[in-house]
C-alpha cells in the first residue's frame, strides 16, 4: 500500500488553490471600484453645470416633461393602431377562414350526395378542396394549410394528411387540437409566432373540421402570416418616434430662445450686482425696451442709485468720526502730559498731605493712568479703522511669548489665589510674527482669565499641527450664557458691568486682539458656558500659505460640553 501523501502538500495545494480563486474576485473589485470613481468624476461636472445654469435646467426639465408626455401618447397611439389593425385583420382571417371551411365541405357534400365515393374519388376531391381553401385565402403574408384526420375515429374510408410546404406544426398547440376535436361548429383561432428568415414575426392559426362521408370527420388548420401588419406597426412605430425627436428638439430649441430671452438679462443684472458689490457704485443696467425686463432695470438702476447715495453719505460719516477720533485723542495727549506731569509730582508727595488728599492723590494717579490706556486704545482702533496698521514680524517661537506672559502675570495669579498653569506639547517652532502684537493678545485673554477665574486654575496651552500653532487660555470661572459670547469682542461691551475689576481694562482688548489675530492671517474662537468658564483660542497659520479653517486646539459648539484643551485632560 502506497504512503498517504504528507499533510504539508495538501495544505499547500489548498492554499494555491484559493489564491488563485481569490484573485479574479480582487480584480473585480478594484474594477468596480475604478467604475465608481470614473462614475463619480464624470458626474460632477454635470452636477456642478445643473447647479450653474438655469437655461440647462430650464431646457433640461422642459424636453423631460415633453418627452415624457410624447411617450405617453405615442404609446397610447401605438396601442390604439396595433390593437385597431389587428381587430381588423382578425376579423378579415376570420371571414376567409369561415368562407374557405364552407366552401371545402360543399366540395365534399356535393360529390357524394351523388354516388358512392372511392378511395381515388376522395383523394381527388380532398385536392379540390385544398384548392379551394387556398383561392378563398389571400392574406398578404401567406397562408400555409393542413387537413389531418381527428384521432379516435373508425371509418370505411381514409384521407391522407395534407400539409403545406413549411406549414409550422410546432405551432399547432394541443389546446387548440383540443377545441378543434370537439366539433363545436365555430372557428377557433389563436395568435401564433413564426419563424421567418431567423426572425419571430405574428402569425394567426385557425382550427375548423370538415365532415367527409365515409371518411369521418377531419381537422382543417390555416396558419396566416401576419408580417404585413407588423411592418405597418413597425412604420408608424418609426414615423412616430422620429416624429417625436425631431418635436423635442424643437421644443427644446424653442425652449432655450425664450430662456435666453430672461437669462441674458439676469445675467446682465448679476453681473452689474457683482460689480457693485466690489466697489463700482456708478454700475447700472442697460435699459432696452419697455418690457417687464426694462422695468425691472429701471427699478434696479433706481435702488442703485439710492443706495450708492447712502453708502457714500455712510462712508463719508465714518471717515469724519475717525477722523474725529484720531484727531481727539492726538489733541489730548498734550493736555494728558500735562496732568499726568502734575499728577505724579502730587503722588509723589501724597505722604506730606492729608488724609484725604493723600488719597485723592492716587486715585488721580490711576485714573491718569487709566486715561492712558483707554487713549492708546482708541489711536489703535481709529489705525484699525483707517486700515494703516502694518504688522512688524520678527522670529518668534510662540512657547517662548507664552512663557513670559505666564510669568508675568503670575505675581497678580498668586495675590488672587490662582495657579497659573502653562502646558506647551506644542507651538515649539520659529514663526515670523509681530511679537509685540501677540504678547498684547495673551495679555489680555491671560488677563480676563485671571480676572474672572474665581480663585480657580487657569489653563495656557500650546499646541501646532502641519498648518497652524494655537494658544488657548482656559479659565474656570463664572463663565458666560451663549448670547454673551457671540457679542464678547464688541466694543466697549461688557457681560457683567457691575462686577468688581481688579486688573483694569478700557473695553476695547478684546476688540484690538481680535483685529491683531486677523492681521497676522488668524483668529480668535471663545467656548463659555455659565459655572464651567470660559476658553479663548489664539489660531495663527504656520506660514503665508497656510490657513486657519481648522486649528489645532478644536474648540466645540457653545451648546456643547467641554473638558479643556486635550494636554490638560492628558496630564490629569
Amino acid at each position: 500500500m502506497p504512503p498517504a501523501p504528507p499533510a504539508t502538500g495538501t495544505a499547500a495545494g489548498t492554499t494555491r488553490s484559493v489564491g488563485s480563486a481569490t484573485a479574479p474576485i480582487g480584480v473585480v473589485g478594484r474594477g468596480r471600484r475604478r467604475m465608481r470613481r470614473w462614475v463619480r468624476r464624470g458626474w460632477r461636472p454635470v452636477a456642478y453645470l445643473w447647479r450653474r445654469s438655469l437655461m440647462l435646467r430650464s431646457v433640461a426639465i422642459t424636453v423631460m416633461t415633453t418627452g415624457l408626455a410624447i411617450g405617453i401618447i405615442g404609446a397610447a397611439v401605438m396601442v390604439s393602431i396595433s390593437t385597431n389593425i389587428y381587430s381588423q385583420r382578425r376579423d378579415q382571417i376570420e371571414s376567409e377562414s369561415a368562407r374557405a371551411t364552407n366552401v371545402a365541405q360543399g366540395i365534399f357534400d356535393a360529390a357524394t350526395a351523388t354516388e358512392d365515393s372511392n378511395q381515388t374519388e376522395l383523394e381527388t376531391l380532398q385536392n379540390e378542396a385544398q384548392q379551394a381553401i387556398l383561392s378563398n385565402t389571400t392574406s398578404p403574408g401567406g397562408t400555409t394549410i393542413a387537413i389531418e384526420r381527428t384521432p379516435g375515429q373508425s371509418t370505411p374510408q381514409t384521407l391522407q394528411t395534407i400539409v403545406s410546404p413549411g406549414f409550422p406544426d410546432a405551432v399547432i398547440t394541443d389546446s387548440l387540437r383540443k377545441a378543434v376535436g370537439a366539433n363545436t361548429g365555430k372557428l377557433s383561432l389563436q395568435p401564433v409566432e413564426l419563424e421567418d428568415g431567423g426572425r419571430r414575426v405574428p402569425g394567426l392559426a385557425v382550427g375548423s373540421t370538415l365532415q367527409v362521408p365515409s371518411a369521418g370527420q377531419y381537422e382543417l388548420y390555416m396558419v396566416y402570416d401576419l408580417s404585413d401588419a407588423q411592418k405597418t406597426l413597425d412604420f408608424v412605430s418609426q414615423t412616430l418616434s422620429i416624429g417625436g425627436v425631431a418635436l423635442m428638439v424643437l421644443i427644446a430649441l424653442v425652449t432655450s430662445l425664450v430662456v435666453r430671452l430672461v437669462v441674458v438679462p439676469i445675467r446682465g443684472a448679476a453681473e452689474t450686482s457683482r460689480k457693485i458689490a466690489a466697489g463700482r457704485l456708478d454700475e447700472r443696467i442697460p435699459v432696452r425696451g419697455q418690457d417687464d425686463l426694462a422695468t425691472l432695470a429701471r427699478s434696479f438702476n433706481g435702488m442703485a442709485e439710492a443706495v450708492s447715495r447712502q453708502i457714500t453719505q455712510l462712508a463719508e460719516l465714518s471717515r469724519v468720526q475717525q477722523r474725529f477720533v484720531s484727531d481727539v485723542s492726538h489733541e489730548l495727549r498734550t493736555p494728558l502730559t500735562t496732568i499726568r506731569l502734575a499728577g505724579d509730582v502730587m503722588f509723589d508727595s501724597r505722604h506730606a498731605f492729608e488724609p484725604a488728599v493723600a488719597r485723592s492723590a492716587e486715585l488721580l494717579h490711576a485714573q491718569v493712568e487709566r486715561f492712558e490706556l483707554l487713549l492708546a486704545d482708541l489711536l489703535e482702533i481709529s489705525r484699525y479703522d483707517a486700515q494703516a496698521v502694518q504688522l512688524d514680524t520678527e522670529p518668534v517661537v510662540p512657547v517662548a511669548l507664552a512663557a513670559d506672559i505666564v510669568e508675568e502675570f503670575r505675581p497678580l495669579a498668586e495675590r488672587a489665589g490662582i495657579e497659573l498653569q502653562l502646558a506647551t506639547p506644542g507651538g515649539h517652532t520659529t514663526m515670523r510674527l509681530d511679537a509685540k502684537r501677540v504678547r498684547r493678545i495673551l495679555r489680555n485673554l491671560v488677563g480676563n482669565a485671571v480676572e474672572h477665574g474665581d480663585g480657580r486654575p487657569v489653563q495656557v496651552v500650546v499646541d501646532s499641527d502641519v498648518r497652524t500653532v494655537a494658544i488657548a487660555v482656559r479659565d474656570q470661572g463664572v463663565g458666560m450664557p451663549p448670547e454673551d459670547a457671540a457679542r464678547v469682542f464688541d466694543r466697549f461691551w461688557r457681560a457683567d458691568p457691575s462686577r468688581k475689576r481688579t486688573i483694569g481694562g478700557t473695553g476695547l482688548g478684546l476688540a484690538i486682539s481680535l483685529g491683531d489675530a486677523k492681521l497676522h492671517g488668524g483668529r480668535i474662537d471663545v467656548w463659555s458656558r455659565p459655572g464651567e468658564g470660559s476658553t479663548f483660542v489664539l489660531t495663527l497659520p504656520r506660514n503665508e500659505q497656510a490657513t486657519t479653517a481648522t486649528s489645532a486646539i478644536p474648540l466645540p459648539e457653545l451648546d456643547e460640553s467641554y473638558d479643556g484643551p486635550r494636554a490638560v485632560r492628558e496630564e490629569s
